[in-house]
């Protein structure tokens, strides 16, 4: 499995965000983590990615403890969040050029050709972006370097619907190669993932979470 959490809580004082959860992602997957806002969703992600620790339970990503995941995990990992923040000041092609000394496998001509699939503007600044530029830019430099787990934490918000399609085929293109990669995504809106996801799982109020597969 890319991803497995066992028994895992996360306790805020007194309010249990997350309560003994166990879910399986299998490798090659595009898992879907749905339930409703406020229901633990993205604590489950900082969780797993070390930015929380457990209360209880454990969680593995890449075969790796969850306490334990440092650079050497992070660079096989991409990660967009719809609060996600770019340095603004930059343009894309900038950005792109920042990112990529953090990734030995980063990879130039993907980038590109990922950047002419989404329609990115490489020579506009990114806070003269709209929202949409700015995510499909996310979803770019964290998927240039070729990442073993992409992990998306509510990409779709205030998405209209033609820049959804347009991020979701780019993440299907990038999952299509020639190596097989996993997708983590969260949502609280089943039909924005409806047409991404081959196993959905359910939480609500940090409660057990279901997996199905639901694509052949």
């Amino acid at each position: 499995y890319a991803i497995e959490t066992q028994h895992l809580s996360r306790r805020f004082g007194r309010t249990e965000a997350v309560h003994d959860l166990t879910l399986n992602v299998p490798v090659g997957s595009i898992f879907a983590l749905v339930g409703p806002n406020g229901a633990g969703k993205t604590t489950t992600i900082k969780t797993m990615m070390n930015l929380l620790a457990p209360s209880a339970g454990s969680a593995r990503v890449l075969e790796t403890d969850s306490r334990k995941i440092g650079p050497a995990t992070l660079r096989r990992i991409g990660y967009v969040s719809e609060n996600q923040d770019l340095h603004e000041w930059m343009t894309v092609a900038q950005l792109m050029a920042y990112c990529a000394p953090f990734y030995p496998t980063w990879d130039s001509t993907f980038a590109a050709a990922l950047a002419r699939q989404l329609g990115v503007p490489l020579d506009k600044r990114l806070k003269t972006c709209s929202r949409g530029t700015k995510m499909k830019a996310a979803l770019l430099v964290s998927l240039a370097y070729r990442p073993e787990l992409l992990v998306m934490d509510e990409p779709f918000g205030g998405l209209d619907a033609l820049v959804r399609e347009e991020f979701s085929s780019g993440i299907l293109e990038a999952v299509g190669g020639e190596r097989p990669w996993t997708v983590f995504v969260s949502s609280h809106d089943i039909d924005e993932v409806e047409r991404l996801a081959d196993w959905v799982g359910t939480i609500k109020e940090g409660e057990q979470a279901t997996g199905n597969h639901v694509r052949a």
